[in-house]
């Protein structure tokens, strides 16, 4: 008997170590086979995490972050004890003691799993596992997955130590509410460092992991509460905080920034803005959008938030102006149903979701209509305005201004009231009108969104760096940045670029060109351009053809010295790309469209003297590791890298900047530009100091211009509807942009001064007469006496010099050899240069051969008829 119990026992004891010694062999293969071809768990060794790419002031102030996962990298020696403590309490509480997974919890989940029937599950993951799944697996929930998560865990454990583990884990645990990582979590939900929070906070952050997506502080406050008290009550086990610090932090009330106890950390910074998504934009492009928003790129812009609102703010004071002087109403924004508006509750909570207002606008707030009287008076309800015992109301006369627009396009009658304008919960955007004597409340008016946009930009002649940009009326109304994306036709805007051209090949600013009427065949038949005045002026000098901007004349210089001479001039200052400018002479006035960013930067070489510039928004991109990866000024600092210099000497900058125009010709260009501020259609221009720019007005007023420059700041501004079409009869770049380049200037002027623009070597100046172009004495003076710059070698000839015709015809009655003399209209080529001779018929039927620059005294163009 004694035999059999032996022999039974002994059976059953080898068929237990050799199911024993199979189920090890097993599962050895098992982990054998899925341990093959694992990613390798070294890589975690050069970790770098998806971080926050933020942008900073010129003054080092944070204005703009971009991220697809916010993330905050913070080394594992920089999170504090109490972090640690309490995600290893929630987490891992045998982390510092298993070697990457832990068996005890194993058996104690699947214990509860099968005692639950399924019901109790969770999960056994070490902090080690959860690394290797997050940065090395997927997320799938299979037995693959969990024994190759093991495998690596394992494998991890012997590679990393304890604290470095950790550090990788605390960094890119996803914590809800797009946050990643602690210490952007503690940011999201309290505002607060790490090194800030309280037991409480870091226990809070601790029980996000487990439910990120369910756990929201204000929806699941409760259930937040309790998993925050087991976390509180776990480092208490774990001796990480004693039982009186539990219980006192157990009892404090759930406090976050979505439960608006803690101003949110994006209400600190300012609203996002053209010149922040331009950085966007072009950075995504140099750098790959992976590394922008993941590589935790620290950006310093070259915008000054002084000078950006003053152009925000002139821009957008521009474009409201034009639009209220159209009266025409088009402002409700949405509607809120009735039923959302019996309480005020519910009132400001649908208030809340409409996103399309322009909350980005200073002063300016959403308000839905609750009420309106039979007065034409409308009672409102305000986004972040308490109401008060009497409401808050706009009155009837503020409504008067407008016509409503019906919706086949067609304008009501002139409003009595509010309620002619908008009705019953329609949201509208209002605006407190104050004194200007104390700034005391008057009452509340009505604001709409223009239709009509535009761009402004600045930057500065030497540098390049843009110092303010504004792309439309509001941003968060319409992203898309008029200043650098818009394509629109620069009219005479571009006309210095002609004249520039010409001065670059024998022409002075008093050459003579005759303005008369031209007619050119093109493909689309007769093209007979007209002066805005649609007067022509006879023999004109050059600089009048600028400051007076004359279509006829610069057509006729651009056809003297070449389309293509022009192209070329229009391309290497960066106008156009390339081979990009057609050699049409339309083009000449302003035809092919460009951008603002291209014009301001342009005529930035004009300012500097002639030598290139490029305009940059940032000035410095450094790496995470802090290393710099890009640097705008490439200028040579001659004398920096001395230890010491030779007294009273100082490091020399060294521009290396390659020269795109003669500085002759620059200054030449420059002066006539001046010219066009004081006496032509740039003379609203009211500055302490010398101003040099050129206004532009395209075709029917479909956008109007300004570019200008003092000796330091470059700016410019543009006008027009984003689907082309009039801006009205009295719509002028000198009449809507000036005043914008007015009010900014006046700031920029007081920041960063000005003086005369330097004249450089190579010519002399000599006073001539600025309606014939003759030479006059010294000491000549009168409203017809200016002082022009002539190159050296070239001299003014007055009445004796050639008048430039370009090779076109005119109707004019000169007498030639005694005959009256009658010349024909040649329809001439759109592109090239003229003839060199030009043949016409006299009254009497003989031909006469005219040279192309007709002797002025010999040749006239008939006068001012």
């Amino acid at each position: 008997m004694f035999r059999f119990i032996l022999s039974f026992f002994g059976t059953i004891f080898s068929l237990l170590v050799t199911g024993m010694l199979f189920g090890f062999l097993i599962l050895g293969g098992v982990f054998w086979a899925y341990g093959r071809d694992l990613p390798s768990h070294e890589q975690l060794t050069q970790y770098a995490p998806k971080t926050i790419s933020r942008v900073y002031s010129g003054e080092g102030r944070l204005i703009d972050e971009f991220a697809q996962e916010r993330r905050l990298f913070v080394p594992g020696e920089e999170i504090p004890d109490l972090v640690k403590q309490a995600f290893v309490s929630a987490e891992d509480k045998n982390f510092y003691q298993h070697s990457g997974y832990d068996m005890r919890g194993i058996v104690a989940a699947a214990r509860d799993a099968v005692v639950s029937r399924g019901e109790n599950l969770r999960g056994a993951s070490t902090i080690p596992q959860q690394v290797t799944k997050n940065l090395l697996l997927s997320s799938d929930r299979t037995v693959e997955r969990k024994v190759k998560e093991l495998i690596l865990a394992t494998r991890l454990e012997q590679s990393l130590t304890k604290d470095q583990i950790l550090e990788l884990y605390l960094n890119e645990i996803f914590l809800g509410q797009n946050s990643y990582g602690v210490a952007a979590a503690a940011q999201t939900y309290f505002n607060k460092t790490l090194a800030e929070l309280e037991p409480h906070e870091a226990a809070t952050l601790a029980a996000m992991p487990q439910a990120p997506g369910r756990y929201h502080p204000v929806r699941a406050k409760d259930r937040v509460t309790e998993r925050r008290n087991y976390v509180l009550r776990e480092m208490w086990q774990n001796g990480y905080i004693d039982e009186a610090t539990m219980k006192a932090e157990s009892a404090k009330p759930l406090r976050s920034v979505q439960n608006g106890d803690f101003e949110a950390f994006e209400e600190k910074l300012p609203p996002r803005d053209y010149f922040t998504d331009e950085i966007r934009r072009q950075l995504s492009e140099e750098f790959g959008e992976d590394e922008f928003f993941g590589g935790g790129l620290t950006i310093r812009a070259t915008v000054e938030p002084q000078m950006q609102s003053v152009a925000s703010d002139a821009l957008r004071e521009a474009l409201e102006d034009y639009d209220r002087s159209r009266g025409i109403w088009h402002g409700v924004i949405a509607t809120i149903p009735e039923e959302q508006l019996g309480s005020e509750a519910d009132w400001r909570a649908a208030l809340f979701d409409v996103k399309d207002a322009p909350r980005d606008v200073p002063g300016w707030m959403p308000a839905v209509i609750l009420e309106l009287s039979d007065s034409g008076n409308a009672r409102i309800g305000i986004e972040g305005i308490e109401e008060d015992a009497d409401g808050h109301w706009v009155p009837a006369k503020d409504a008067q201004w407008a016509r409503p627009e019906r919706e086949d396009g067609s304008l009501g009658p002139r409003a009595n009231g509010v309620g002619d304008l908008a009705q019953r919960g329609d949201v509208v955007m209002v605006r407190a009108m104050t004194s200007d004597s104390d700034g005391s409340f008057i009452r509340w008016t009505l604001r709409q969104v223009p239709e009509v946009q535009g761009g402004f930009m600045a930057m500065d002649v030497n540098t390049g760096r843009v110092l303010a940009m504004q792309g439309g009326f509001s941003y968060q109304s319409s992203v898309f940045n008029r200043a650098t994306q818009a394509m629109r036709q620069p009219g005479s805007s571009f006309k210095p670029f002609v004249y520039a051209a010409a001065l670059d090949d024998r022409y002075t600013p008093a050459t003579i060109v005759v303005d008369e009427e031209i007619a050119i065949n093109t493909p689309d038949g007769l093209w007979r351009p007209k002066n805005a005045s649609n007067r022509t002026y006879g023999p004109t000098p050059l600089r009048t053809g600028i400051e007076q901007s004359r279509n006829l004349m610069t057509i006729r210089v651009a056809q003297d010295i070449g389309m293509n001479t022009v192209a070329d001039y229009a391309e290497r200052f960066g106008v156009y790309d390339e081979g990009e400018m057609k050699p049409f002479l339309a083009n000449s006035l302003g035809a092919q469209e460009t951008t603002l960013f291209r014009m301001v930067a342009a005529y930035a070489m004009f300012a500097n003297g002639g030598e290139r510039v490029e305009p940059t928004l940032v000035d410095r991109v450094q790496d995470r590791l802090g290393r710099t990866v890009y640097r705008h000024d490439q200028r040579d600092c001659v004398g920096c890298s001395q230890n010491a210099l030779p007294a009273g000497s100082s490091p020399e900058i060294d521009t290396n900047r390659e020269r795109v125009m003669d500085a002759v010709t620059a200054y030449q260009i420059t002066s006539m530009m001046e010219g066009v501020v004081k006496r032509g259609s740039g003379k609203g221009v009211n500055l302490p100091v010398p101003i040099a720019g050129k206004t532009g007005t395209t075709n029917d007023a479909k956008d109007v211009w300004f570019v200008g420059f003092s000796s330091n700041i470059v700016a410019g501004c543009y006008l027009g509807y984003d689907q082309p079409r009039t801006l009205g009869k009295n719509a002028y770049g000198g009449t809507l942009c000036v005043p914008v380049f007015n009010a900014f200037m006046r700031e920029a002027v007081r920041e960063y001064g000005g003086t005369r623009f330097k004249v450089p070597e190579g010519g002399y100046f000599r006073k001539i007469d600025r309606f014939t172009g003759a030479p006059l004495s010294s000491d000549a003076s009168g409203d017809n006496v200016i002082s022009e710059f002539f190159r050296n070698g070239t001299v003014p000839l007055g009445s004796g010099m050639q008048a430039i015709d370009g090779g076109f015809e005119a109707k004019i009655m000169p007498k030639v050899e005694g005959i009256p003399l009658t010349l024909k209209e040649l329809p001439q080529s759109s592109s090239g240069g003229g003839s060199r001779a030009k043949t016409v018929t006299t009254s009497s039927g003989k031909k006469k051969v005219i040279p192309q620059k007709a002797d002025f005294g010999t040749l006239s163009s008939g006068g001012l008829y």
